[in-house]
């Protein structure tokens, strides 16, 4: 994604704060949820941000866009600090909280342009941005994911243009030693993981592995509150063999329904009409490397909670 800081008309008493603010919302809601990894704490900082926002003097503000997405990134920066404490507690794996789209849902309106934008929105992504403190975090996104210039980037997080910079490239890699995933290609991604949704409804086991690497890892995010798996699975035979004794014991019907989950076609599933977890794949090499699988409740999209 590139987005430029937009030029802004010279303050004024007459600003309008709702349509100034509606203006930027679909960018700060980008920052916020790529920072946050959660949607209902990146809406809680754009309902924050809006608060304090009506709160300002129109004529002490010179560019409301670069207002607003240095009041958005500096909550964000405060609210990851204290949503890390809270995960030195949580049940099992921590996984972001995806965004679903139904598949042939109108694509207007989407907030964060998911389909165009789904690298840098992957669950694998945002999985390994956690690797990076919350000041890592916002320069490297506000310079790569937002195409801010270093300039920008040093007056919205409250550094030098140089100290910005060291922190983009330390960040950088950091990211790239930790194994930063490749763009994955459309095509190849829909057919391993529909292949392998096929396998696991006929039972397939065999078929299951073969799209999965040898070294695959499968991550469930139950955060205690319903049944997950404690520890990442690993193996492709271990992982096959889990899932498919998960379908055997399962009582009840199960529906897949394939959506999009951060921009790449991942599954809702659903367990008598109730949505009971969210999948997405990580594809490398021709084969599914990471697993990723939200079943905490918290966590799951409300427009998705049943069956339409």
């Amino acid at each position: 994604m590139t987005a430029q800081m937009t030029e802004a008309p010279s303050p004024s008493d007459s600003l309008d704060p709702l349509a100034a603010f509606e203006a930027e919302r679909g960018r700060l809601f980008g920052i916020a949820y790529r920072m946050l990894g959660s949607v209902s704490e990146a809406e809680d900082v754009l309902q924050d941000a809006w608060i304090r926002w009506q709160a300002v003097d129109p004529a002490t503000v010179e560019s409301p866009p670069g207002f607003l997405v240095r009041m958005v990134t500096r909550l964000c920066i405060d609210t990851l600090g204290a949503a890390r404490n809270r995960l030195t507690d949580y049940v099992g794996p921590w996984l972001p909280e995806p965004i679903v789209r139904q598949l042939g849902d109108p694509p207007a309106a989407d907030p964060a342009a998911l389909s165009e934008q789904a690298d840098d929105l992957s669950i694998a992504f945002l999985l390994l941005l956690e690797r990076l403190t919350a000041v890592e975090r916002a320069v490297f996104l506000l310079r790569e994911s937002f195409d801010f210039s270093y300039r920008e980037i040093a007056g919205i997080v409250g550094k030098s243009e140089a100290a910005c910079r060291q922190i983009e490239s330390r960040a950088r890699r950091r990211l790239d030693a930790e194994g930063r995933p490749a763009p994955a290609d459309p095509v190849e991604h829909d057919r391993l993981l529909l292949s392998f949704l096929r396998a696991t409804r006929d039972g397939d086991v065999a078929g299951m592995v073969s799209v999965l690497a040898r070294d695959a890892i499968l991550y469930a995010d139950g955060g205690g509150k319903t049944h997950a798996a404690r520890i990442p699975v690993e193996g492709a035979d271990r992982i096959a063999k889990f899932l498919h004794g998960l379908a055997t014991k399962t009582k009840g019907v199960i529906e897949v329904r394939p959506a999009l989950v951060n921009g790449r076609t991942g599954a809702l599933n659903y367990l008598d009409g109730h949505l009971v977890s969210v999948l997405s794949v990580l594809i490398e090499d021709g084969q599914i490397r990471r697993m990723f699988i939200v079943v905490n409740p918290d966590k799951l999209p409300r427009q998705a909670l049943t069956l339409k």
